[in-house]
């Protein structure tokens, strides 16, 4: 376990606001199990107490008693998450913000594949794999737990459970990984090249001052600035850029890049560069994909492309710099690009 280890730079699997589900919790008492995926931080106004005690910004269960409430058979409180996006999972973290005196000392998780739309009957009674043993846990910090490969690191999964041993409140939990896209939703049809539900990346960025650069390819329309992309103010002439490795080779037709709720901060101009690079990164061998164009501010931009050539990654260029809030590629999967998500699909079953 360490402070800040590089995992956490990954997807997270389990947010919210990429489609994450709490579908089942034995208890939450106190703290209703759906704050533990919210993708903003906890946060805790002390004295405000409701009918049940004091309000809290996370998921907490009653203190557990011989012969009390709880499922039958099992000392501790545990809740089930539906992965947003289904993926090979490469650490998770605890975070118990706020819970001082209420922590649970341990947690463990577990994580599973179930096709389909399980019920939480289904999940209780599918076969789970211990991904994180029974750890110690502290109050009031975040605790970052690597996925060791002999955990199935490998493995794609979709749903994972969090156990608090025996109870207590946790504030948040994430689960960072790889996604793993299902090929059958992407073969033969118009696809968002660029969403991060399909297995689009965000490679690299020149600047992520004010807002993650992942934002720019989440499902979902920005509500506010703060859930786009947006740089720190230039003073010089360069202009600011980030990179987006495709779901897989693909041909886009319709580009959209969408400014909403960037009004006295959009940028002057945009230029979109491509470069088809397939299993390597993005070199220096970009062209043109949308010449150097005005842009409005809170304005969704869509572009209708010609004679479009395949592509693996596209750089978005803001001059000088300023918040994007979406970039969308519609276009469809070449042969290879399907042959590659279908051999990431089964190298990961």
């Amino acid at each position: 376990m360490s402070d800040t280890p590089s995992f956490t730079r990954l997807t997270d699997l389990a947010a919210r606001d990429v489609g994450g589900a709490v579908v089942w919790a034995n208890d939450e008492f106190f703290g209703e199990k759906e704050a533990l995926i919210r993708p903003e931080p906890s946060t805790f106004s002390p004295h405000t107490f409701g009918h049940k005690g004091q309000v809290v910004d996370g998921w907490e269960t009653r203190r557990r008693r011989p012969g009390g409430p709880g499922v039958e058979g099992t000392e501790h409180d545990s809740a089930i998450i539906r992965l947003g996006i289904p993926g090979v999972v490469r650490g998770v973290t605890v975070d118990t913000a706020f819970f001082i005196g209420n922590y649970p000392p341990h947690a463990r998780v577990e994580a599973a594949s179930v096709p389909g739309f399980p019920t939480p009957a289904d999940l209780l009674a599918a076969e789970w794999t211990e991904i994180v043993p029974v750890s110690p846990l502290s109050g009031d910090c975040e605790q970052h737990f690597a996925v060791e490969a002999a955990a199935g690191t490998g493995r794609r999964f979709t749903h994972v459970r969090l156990a608090m041993i025996p109870d207590g409140g946790i504030a948040r939990f994430r689960v960072y990984g790889d996604p793993v896209p299902d090929p059958r939703f992407l073969a033969g049809v118009p696809v968002d090249l660029a969403a991060l539900t399909n297995g689009a990346q965000i490679v690299a960025a020149s600047n992520m001052f004010f807002s993650a650069p992942e934002n720019l390819i989440k499902p979902g329309e920005s509500r506010v600035m703060g859930e786009g992309w947006e740089t720190a103010r230039r003073r010089d002439d360069a202009g600011d850029w980030i990179e987006v490795r495709l779901a897989a080779q693909g041909v886009p037709a319709v580009i959209e890049i969408d400014t909403a709720n960037y009004k006295g901060n959009a940028p002057d101009h945009i230029v979109l560069l491509g470069a088809d690079r397939p299993g390597e990164p993005a070199g220096s061998d970009w062209f043109e994909v949308i010449g150097q164009t005005r842009v409005l501010p809170d304005y969704r931009h869509r572009f209708r492309l010609g004679d479009a050539r395949p592509v693996t990654h596209l750089r978005l260029e803001v001059r000088p710099d300023g918040g994007v809030a979406r970039l969308r590629v519609l276009g469809t999967l070449t042969d290879s690009g399907l042959a590659a998500v279908q051999a990431r699909w089964q190298d990961h079953a």
